[in-house]
């Protein structure tokens, strides 16, 4: 593998875009775009469309549907999301590549964290800075750059912006299929691990929440009558983190206890919310199995309903994941980037990805960290590394000195000798 002069160009061009690289970024983390505030989505969906009108195709809509919601009294509603963005690039081109991002981020309307400043190490500390509208703003300066590039017309692509992904994708998820089908390489842009290395093997996730219907009773005058769902959810709470332990890789995190009732009332309802993280199918399989029986072992006049579901399923570090980090790593020496990987718990899109068939590297966005917290940051230098990095990616496919189909029959084989 080597840098050629047009290679050479296009990897100078982006060094001179890094101000527009970043500056668009930290605007764009001036607009809230929580995942369920659909206002601010749909200002930073109409900025994204905007965005993209530069790439040889425009951008289109694709509406999601719904998704349910089991809110704090039990009942089960409707979540409602905004159209997610694609642009279809050389859909006939003979090496496909995928490449996905969300604009939503968990900050909610509410946050007092609502603008980018930049800390006395020069770090930008914001909203969505590192996770992942730094890693949109580098996926389109890369797609920008490779334009230019002679070899260009050999290589399609499909662009994906969902709204959901901090949520679990359940309505994007579809689309992710979709388009996974129909690649030979996806490229997703998750922020980088707080090293600098590349995510290798991730666990698989589910987000579940057991519905606890109890009987109310006057706390005074018929105590005895009364089944009182707020201890029933306390016990199925301490249960399912006893399993914790039990299977080598697997933990479930009860994060939240809905319920309640004024102090002179037996509680009839509670809701126990809880996430699965597990490295093999078999894994949660059996998780789901214990799950069921303490769901089923609820006491006398109380009754318990599971709702949720595996959201992602786990992403092994197989051969064919093995020859397109090797790839990349080669990539990354032509560009002086030492390139490293290591295995995450944590769960993305290139979970769906991956489900689908599709070899994928899911953590091309910036360099920086502690992203779910109000102390996120990235680091300024890393757009500009990171956009070179995919930008040469993407020219190295259209040269065939990285042969996507070849990776792409790679998993179709593994997949056929399981």
């Amino acid at each position: 593998m080597q840098l050629n002069d047009e290679d050479r160009a296009v990897v100078r061009h982006l060094a001179d875009q890094g101000p527009l690289i970043v500056d668009r970024a930290v605007a764009w983390c001036a607009i809230n775009s929580g995942s369920r505030h659909m206002a601010g989505l749909e200002r930073q969906r109409q900025v994204l469309l905007d965005a993209f009108g530069n790439l040889p195709a425009a951008p289109t809509d694709i509406p999601l549907g719904a998704s349910p919601e089991v809110g704090a009294d039990g009942r089960v509603g409707e979540q409602t999301h905004p159209a997610a963005i694609a642009v279809v690039v050389r859909p006939e081109a003979s090496v496909q590549v995928v490449l996905t991002g969300h604009y939503d981020t968990v900050y909610p309307e509410t946050s007092g964290f609502q603008a980018v400043t930049t800390r006395p190490d020069g770090a930008l500390h914001g909203p969505g800075i590192a996770d992942m509208k730094g890693g949109i703003s580098v996926m389109l300066a890369a797609l920008e750059a490779f334009e230019r590039h002679p070899l260009a017309h050999k290589v399609g692509y499909r662009v994906l912006l969902s709204p959901d992904e901090e949520i679990g994708s359940a309505a994007s998820a579809p689309i992710l299929a979709q388009f996974a089908r129909l690649g030979h390489v996806g490229l997703t842009y998750e922020p980088a691990l707080a090293d600098g290395a590349l995510a290798s093997a991730r666990k698989g996730s589910g987000n579940f929440h057991i519905v606890v219907h109890g009987k109310a009773a006057h706390a005074g005058r018929d105590f005895a009558a009364g089944r009182n769902a707020v201890m029933e959810a306390a016990r199925i709470a301490q249960a399912l983190h006893a399993l914790n332990g039990l299977r080598d890789g697997v933990t479930c995190n009860i994060a939240k206890i809905d319920g309640g009732s004024p102090l002179n009332m037996v509680p009839d309802v509670a809701v126990v919310r809880f996430n699965l993280r597990f490295p093999a199918a078999d894994d949660a399989a059996w998780f789901e199995r214990e799950v069921d029986k303490i769901v089923a072992s609820t006491g006398e006049g109380l009754h318990a309903h599971l709702h949720g579901r595996i959201t992602r399923g786990a992403k092994p570090f197989n051969a064919a994941q093995q020859r397109l980090f090797g790839a990349i790593k080669d990539v990354g020496a032509l560009l002086g980037q030492d390139i490293a990987w290591k295995p995450s718990g944590g769960v993305c899109e290139g979970n769906n990805l991956f489900a689908s068939g599709l070899p994928n590297v899911d953590t091309l966005g910036v360099r920086g960290g502690d992203i779910h917290s109000e102390a996120e940051h990235a680091w300024p230098d890393s757009f500009v590394e990171r956009a070179q990095l995919s930008a040469l990616i993407l020219m190295k496919l259209a040269s065939g000195e990285i042969d996507g189909p070849a990776l792409r029959a790679a998993m179709t084989d593994l997949a056929e000798t399981v």
